[in-house]
């Protein structure tokens, strides 16, 4: 990664605007790189031997927390080598980050 580059991801970040991250041309292209490179499909549900189109990239190592890291398609932990950028179908990239709303039980008067 570029000095430049690495300026733009903190700026982005300083500012509280990841937003502007996602929209910048370094990013979209590796987003591109990467989808071609997992021939679209949706690496979890290929896991599970299921076939989704993927539609997003996400970041194992969260773009906050390392933003060194936001443009690697790989990274090296404890001496192994590692997916960092993996392309999912949104079903599963809701489900990583939780936000997957959970079904509440109704409560009745007994409940209160």
């Amino acid at each position: 990664m570029t000095d430049e580059e690495s300026t733009h991801i903190r700026t982005c970040i300083a500012n509280d605007n990841v937003h502007a991250f996602y929209n910048w041309g370094p990013w979209v292209r590796k987003r591109q790189e990467v989808l071609r490179m997992d021939k679209g499909e949706c690496q979890m549900c290929k896991a599970k031997k299921i076939y989704t189109k993927a539609n997003t990239v996400h970041h194992v190592c969260y773009v906050r927390k390392y933003p060194h890291l936001a443009l690697d398609i790989w990274y090296t932990e404890s001496g192994e080598r590692k997916r960092n950028l993996i392309s999912l179908c949104h079903s599963c990239h809701e489900e990583i980050h939780n936000h997957r709303k959970k079904k509440q039980k109704l409560m009745t008067e007994e409940r209160w």
